[in-house]
């Protein structure tokens, strides 16, 4: 997703022409819709959007993008890993109706919501990204299956050096932290909540931190 993100910014960094024809979106098999509607519907301005679609051209000229063609564009971000299989649950969730292509709007939204959407909203996007079999739960089965797809895409640069078990103990990690009535499944609630907490337990802790500054009114200084 990083890579993503990246992406959408070198595309924004460069030079373009005001394209009066919405990027001649005739010229391809399928039309998105209009630039003011996408505007509406996403955290990003007409001209941004205008830059964000000739990118999406370059790579996919019909319009739209299959997960064979997804995997190829995202394989180059990972060339020391196998990024094909978190690849294929990263185009599932952009693929929101199950149509087997990403278009360009299915595009944008998600960067939308991953670049500039609300705490609550990414994380939902995320959630949706961990739920698999999009049953509205996360079982341990679907953490293990993405936490190895993650390993499989860093490839042998890992850094500490892996051990065989250590995707079971991420994934236990993540149980112990996220399951909160101990059922074997996280539900989004559980999963926004624990997520929560881990953003507040964040914020205190930097803000001990700063308050024990040398000068800083603080624990330090007996307030």
């Amino acid at each position: 997703l990083t890579c993503v993100s990246g992406k959408f910014r070198s595309f924004h960094g460069k030079q373009f022409e005001y394209i009066e024809d919405e990027l001649e979106m005739t010229m391809v098999c399928h039309r998105p819709e209009g630039l003011e509607q996408l505007e509406a519907q996403t955290n990003f301005t007409k001209r941004e959007l205008q830059v964000l679609y000739r990118g999406f051209k370059n790579e996919c000229p019909s319009g739209v993008v299959n997960e064979d063609t997804f995997k190829q564009i995202y394989a180059q971000f990972f060339p020391h890993g196998d990024a094909s299989t978190y690849a294929h649950y990263l185009f599932n969730a952009f693929d929101t109706t199950q149509t087997g292509s990403v278009k360009f709007e299915d595009f944008v939204t998600a960067l939308s919501i991953l670049l500039r959407g609300t705490v609550h909203e990414k994380l939902r996007w995320t959630f949706n990204l961990y739920d698999i079999n999009k049953d509205g739960y996360i079982n341990k089965e679907e953490m293990m299956d993405i936490v190895k797809a993650i390993y499989d895409m860093m490839g042998k640069y890992t850094y500490p050096v892996l051990k065989e078990d250590t995707p079971r103990q991420h994934v236990d990690v993540f149980f112990q932290k996220m399951d909160k009535n101990k059922d074997g499944i996280v539900t989004l609630d559980e999963f926004l909540e624990s997520c929560q907490e881990v953003r507040r337990d964040l914020r205190a802790q930097q803000f001990y931190i700063w308050e024990r500054k040398p000068g800083a009114w603080g624990p330090a200084e007996g307030r």
